[in-house]
């Protein structure tokens, strides 16, 4: 069920569902070329924060983007889906904490980025940062390298330091509406071949609370 889920990722922004305010925030910046340095993606879990970090990586670094979406088309963007993009960076900080791993990308942060024309490092569970690696990243954050960009993902953004949120352009997720689950799940099943009761889609999507990977 891993790669079923990796499969229907959303791969560009118009695959996102129930965020669309979002989207088009993101999409407008890259178009005009007016990105930030770090973005704070906070919201449920399973709402798409991490697929729009990762669209966005796709996005800031593609060859041919249209209307602001990576083409999935060129090496960059055939890196970041295959899980091999040398510029994207993610940290899942509910298993490393660690204060290492913060001096680690403060240590690597001014080289160049290898690929692309910018670095993103996604910071998962930004909240399970502990004081002291926090700290160490807010000198980052106060004067970042041009070509970093930082996205933070968070389901509890009253735990992060104030003067991190600060630093950031945020971004609330929203829950998905069941109804709009419903239509994603009917149509995965028909792309799928598969044949799904209705009103058992309907109760999947109802049980999932708004949040689309559940």
């Amino acid at each position: 069920s891993g790669v079923f889920y990796r499969k229907w990722r959303p791969q560009t922004f118009d695959d996102l569902v129930g965020q669309e305010p979002i989207s088009r925030t993101i999409r407008q910046a890259i178009i005009t070329e007016n990105v930030s340095h770090a973005y704070l993606f906070c919201g449920p879990r399973g709402t798409g924060k991490t697929s729009t970090a990762r669209i966005f990586t796709k996005a800031v670094n593609c060859l041919n983007t249209t209307d602001g979406n990576p083409c999935n088309d060129c090496t960059i963007c055939i890196a970041v889906n295959e899980g091999n993009a040398i510029d994207l960076l993610e940290l899942d900080t509910a298993s490393n904490r660690g204060i290492d791993e913060i001096r680690d990308i403060r240590e690597k942060v001014n080289f160049a980025p290898a690929q692309g024309q910018r670095k993103v490092y996604i910071i998962d569970e930004a909240h399970m940062l502990t004081d002291a690696a926090s700290n160490a990243f807010l000198k980052t954050l106060e004067e970042p390298p041009p070509h970093v960009i930082f996205v933070l993902c968070t389901t509890e953004a009253h735990r992060i330091l104030p003067t991190i949120i600060s630093r950031c352009q945020r971004f609330d997720f929203r829950r998905i509406g069941s109804d709009l689950i419903y239509s994603r799940l009917t149509g995965i099943t028909e792309a799928e071949g598969v044949n799904v009761d209705p009103e058992a889609i309907r109760l999947v999507a109802r049980q999932a609370a708004g949040s689309l990977r559940d």
